[in-house]
């Protein structure tokens, strides 16, 4: 016949086959981390600085796309009041502001 008995091939070495095995794996959480994590991590820390410092007479974009103008902010509260047109007044939850347009300066002391 044409065909040849295949025979298996003896076992490596104890120890580096797991050690070699392990290195992609932590390669990949590496780079997991610095292309997905990080970047995530710093977005959402930027997020909660910008919500932490509205105030009054701020133009903000909610998530739902609407454009309004911050009306009152208490510190230590998560709702603030926005209004989003003349005599229309909405209260929001503050991680539902997506960006500032325009920040008014802080009042200056007289």
């Amino acid at each position: 016949m044409f065909i040849t008995p295949a025979y298996a091939q003896g076992a490596g070495a104890p120890g580096g086959d797991f050690i070699t095995s392990l290195v992609p794996l932590v390669l990949i959480f590496v780079i997991f981390y610095f292309l997905l994590i990080r970047p995530q991590q710093k977005r959402a820390k930027e997020h909660k600085a910008m919500v932490e410092g509205l105030r009054r007479n701020d133009q903000v974009v909610t998530a739902g796309g609407i454009v309004a103008k911050v009306k009152r902010v208490k510190e230590g509260e998560e709702e603030i009041e926005v209004d989003i047109a003349p005599d229309v007044t909405v209260k929001l939850y503050r991680s539902t502001i997506q960006t500032v347009l325009a920040k008014t300066e802080p009042a200056k002391d007289s």
